[in-house]
């Protein structure tokens, strides 16, 4: 009894695995997000590990992160910077027409209305569109592309991941040792939960018999129908 409980197949011993693979991340992701300008590499190499993980596949989580990052650097750091210069130009435009002009007039109430629409698109968009270039080859521009149309075609899967986040960023601010937990995890554990999500979805984008045919990894090519197939990386 206490052999099988000592067993690091046990299933009791490989949850507590994933939590330090989790802490192992958030080391990695805060080094090599410090530039600010490879924090689309490095958010990249973390959805890969954690969706590896939430899958149970076997593999070195440092080895793994540095392959993705390596691999998704060039394209991923183009999608961060594109990403950046659009929440900012969002962002101002938000602070502008909340802070700055303060009159009830009609024009301010619509376009309000417009950049929360644009900040809510582009909230979507970030949130599918590194574990798709994690999970998926295409170029820069179908892979926004694909962000925003699956992030809308799932739209509940999107709202419910930004409400969980939100949810545990709220209840860390409230509960000291909550706050603890998530800066021992950070940003990983955040997409770790997600990647439960996005595993379950990215699914139905990979046909089955290709996938069983497929032995060496998971990179596919989306073709120019959008959504109906995506091309996996390879592993």
């Amino acid at each position: 009894m206490l052999a099988g409980f000592f067993n690091y197949d046990n299933p009791v011993w490989r949850f507590i695995g994933k939590f330090f693979d989790i802490m192992i991340l958030n080391l990695l992701w805060v080094v090599c997000s410090i530039p600010i300008v490879t924090m689309g590499a490095s958010t990249t190499a973390v959805y890969y590990v954690t969706m590896k993980l939430v899958r149970d596949e076997d593999s070195s989580t440092i080895r793994s992160f540095f392959k993705s990052f390596k691999e998704n650097f060039r394209q991923a750091t183009i999608i961060w910077l594109i990403l950046l210069a659009a929440g900012c130009l969002i962002g101002f435009d938000l602070y502008f027409f909340m802070r700055v002009r303060t009159d009830a007039s009609m024009f301010r109430t619509v376009m309000l209305a417009v950049f929360l629409g644009f900040a809510l698109i582009w909230l979507c968009i970030t949130l599918f569109v590194f574990p798709l270039q994690a999970k998926f080859y295409n170029p820069v521009r179908r892979t926004i592309f694909n962000a925003f149309f699956m992030s809308i075609r799932h739209f509940l899967h999107s709202l419910g991941m930004i409400a969980v986040d939100v949810l545990m960023v709220a209840l860390a601010l409230f509960v000291p040792w909550l706050m603890a937990v998530m800066t021992l995890f950070g940003f990983p554990l955040f997409a770790f939960v997600n990647s439960c999500v996005f595993v379950s979805v990215f699914d139905k984008y990979i046909p089955k018999q290709e996938e069983e045919q497929r032995t060496d990894g998971d990179v596919w090519e989306l073709p120019e129908d959008a959504g109906k197939t995506l091309a996996k990386k390879d592993e």
